[in-house]
């Protein structure tokens, strides 16, 4: 698992770490990893031209050290101060030392940034907050229309290390070297993507693992010990039965979609409950159709409510009148009562909500663009007034334990081409089934987002898939992690 930790915890993990060895030689490590992943980037070292840019604090060290490393190496490098009363002594006298050189002229300092084969960002560390200042902010659009590869100095200047908020003008780097711990704002958007490929250089903050991570990401592995194994003895009603509550005379589809992610998602059985019965069963024969209504339908371990529901408020009523687990999508957002979900967290049972930024807006209270630019606060605000787990939809899908706290998880997974219409049912039917199937909600949450984003990967292979591709697909995506169990 990928885990990325706060500033305050990092810091805390580096005082530890240079307390014990000599002064400096945290630098230099982190110098060391950068220079090695710059030449590495470069492929040719010698003759290549390298612009450092390098603010007041430690950011600006690292990159003036490892500047010298790659002066020493044969690169022609020029060092941009933008702050040259405080630039790091030690780092410049290093860099001098090995014939680098200091640009004082700022409209010259734009036109190399422009013409270097690699431009380091080392403007601003991971404490920083807010974009960039204005006398930066030519200096990173040069680096962007220039033809160098952009390095950031473990964040891209600009972006919020704790957030993965981007409250300006920011660098938008290539490649970020980050040392000792991933920060949140590289995992998250709109940051990540201002990150580009991260790359991680160990400096030996082990004891910043025995702290609580405010971020992380499953990989193959985690996903692989996670998924539901039928066991011998296993039947239909054993492996779980997921019902989905789900489409309307309007919109007969997502119940279809719902029913089909649901299918591939681990659980025995499928039961369906609505008025799209006939579309599911043409479609997917082997589902349980009921027309009792949610309390009626038969034995269920989870329930799915809300995709395609309209406006029958009165099924996402009984539905969350159920004491098993239920997962909330779409239309279902809008018509569960607050104290309805609050009052089954209470209870202990487990309850999934998976909005996408608008809904979660309107749950808020707030415009879109607040979530989007704000994901981590968005989805613990909504975790703690629901008292459920929530799942974030979007470029960045986070989920949130039930009350907000502990550490948010990322899904790496995904594609643009998920935004699509019906992606979002498929998603909740198969969420809904791994809760049926007995994992938590949070792990349900992370698991099928993680298959999904998979799925969408698979059926898209860099041109549009509609969403019945993406269910198609899970399958595939299942296979595909199950190598790692073990």
């Amino acid at each position: 698992m990928r885990t990325a930790y706060s500033v305050e915890t990092v810091r805390a993990a580096e005082r530890e770490l240079m307390a014990r060895l000599p002064e400096g030689a945290l630098m230099q490590r982190a110098a060391a990893g950068l220079a090695a992943a710059c030449a590495d980037v470069l492929g040719r070292v010698y003759g290549s031209r390298v612009v450092l840019l390098v603010g007041s604090g430690d950011n600006g060290g690292d990159a003036l050290y490892a500047g010298a490393r790659l002066a020493r190496r044969g690169a022609g490098v020029r060092a941009v101060l933008l702050t040259p009363g405080r630039a790091h002594a030690g780092g410049l006298a290093a860099l001098r030392r090995a014939g680098g050189s200091v640009v004082s002229d700022a409209g010259g300092a734009v036109e190399l940034v422009e013409q270097a084969d690699l431009v380091v960002d080392g403007i601003v560390g991971i404490g920083g907050k807010g974009g960039l200042r204005e006398n930066a902010v030519p200096l990173a659009e040069a680096a962007r229309r220039g033809r160098g590869v952009v390095v950031a100095v473990d964040l891209p200047s600009g972006v919020d290390a704790d957030t993965g908020e981007v409250r300006g003008a920011a660098v938008r780097a290539d490649v970020t070297v980050t040392f000792g711990a991933y920060k949140p704002g590289l995992l998250i958007d709109p940051a990540r993507e201002y990150a580009g490929v991260v790359r991680f250089v160990g400096i030996g903050l082990e004891t910043v693992g025995a702290r609580a991570p405010e971020v992380e990401a499953l990989q193959h592995a985690d996903v692989a010990r996670l998924l539901p194994v039928p066991a011998a003895e296993s039947d239909k009603y054993r492996r779980g039965v997921v019902g989905v509550a789900a489409g309307s005379a309007r919109y007969p589809g997502a119940a279809v979609l719902a029913v089909g992610g649901a299918l591939r998602g681990g659980a025995g059985a499928v039961r369906y409950v609505g008025p799209a019965g006939g579309a599911v069963l043409t479609r997917y024969p082997e589902t349980l159709v009921s027309e009792r209504g949610p309390a009626r339908a038969g034995r269920v371990q989870a329930w799915v409510v809300g995709p395609g529901a309209g406006d029958d408020a009165a099924t996402v009523g009984e539905v969350l009148a159920a004491d098993v687990p239920v997962l909330i999508d779409a239309d279902g957002l809008r018509l569960a009562e607050v104290g309805a979900v609050r009052g089954r967290g209470l209870r202990g049972v487990p309850t999934l909500m998976t909005p996408h930024a608008g809904e979660a807006a309107a749950l808020l209270g707030v415009e879109r663009e607040e979530v989007e630019s704000g994901r981590l606060a968005a989805v613990r605000e909504l975790a703690a007034r629901y008292e459920a787990a929530v799942l974030l939809k979007g470029s960045t899908t986070v989920v949130a334990e039930a009350g907000g706290g502990g550490a948010v998880r990322v899904n790496p997974t995904g594609t643009p081409w998920l935004a699509t219409a019906g992606s979002g049912d498929v998603l909740s039917g198969l969420g809904g089934s791994l809760l049926a199937a007995g994992l938590s909600a949070v792990d349900a949450g992370s698991v099928a987002a993680y298959l999904h984003g998979l799925a969408g990967r698979f059926a898209a292979e860099g041109a549009p898939a509609a969403a019945e591709d993406v269910a198609g697909r899970i399958v595939e995506a299942w296979r595909s992690v199950v190598g790692a169990r073990g």
